[in-house]
């Protein structure tokens, strides 16, 4: 969400965009509308503790990075407002990290594969890729053999 935004409204001054397993919403979007209902409920249960702030799910065998924190509930209720000019970015990568199990991102890939300005690549790691497989986002950000 939060890369959109800044994209949109830094016009002109992008020149590509990659978002790695993650939302690519439209104008008046959220994470909440955008992801699935498995989602909402594990933000849902992830605040219960305080009410305003998630933790992180411990979806990785070996409990998931130290560096995890919890993240405010308000930032994925809250809506993004673009202005149409991400749409202009020359390029628009999107990674799709096929090696989890319940990824939300499914119809986003099949959507973006469908849309002739976005290039989809896919990477066999769970959602942490830059943990999993430093080299290949290394290579995917740095455009080698894309």
């Amino acid at each position: 969400m939060v890369i959109a935004a800044a994209a949109d409204r830094a016009a002109g001054r992008v020149s590509r965009l990659v978002h790695l397993d993650a939302y690519v919403p439209r104008d008046g979007e959220s994470c909440w509308s955008s992801t699935t209902e498995d989602y909402r409920q594990a933000f849902v249960s992830g605040s219960a503790s305080c009410g305003y702030a998630v933790d992180p799910p411990f979806r990785q065998p070996d409990g998931g990075d130290p560096r995890r924190r919890p993240h405010p509930l308000a930032s994925l209720l809250q809506t993004v407002r673009l202005t149409g000019a991400v749409g202009h970015i020359a390029r628009r990568d999107f990674v799709y990290c096929s090696g989890w199990d319940g990824t939300p991102f499914t119809d986003l890939r099949t959507r973006l594969a469908a849309d002739p300005a976005w290039r989809v690549h896919d990477l066999p790691t769970r959602h942490n890729a830059m943990r999993e497989d430093p080299g290949a986002v290394a290579s995917l950000l740095l455009d080698e053999g894309t």
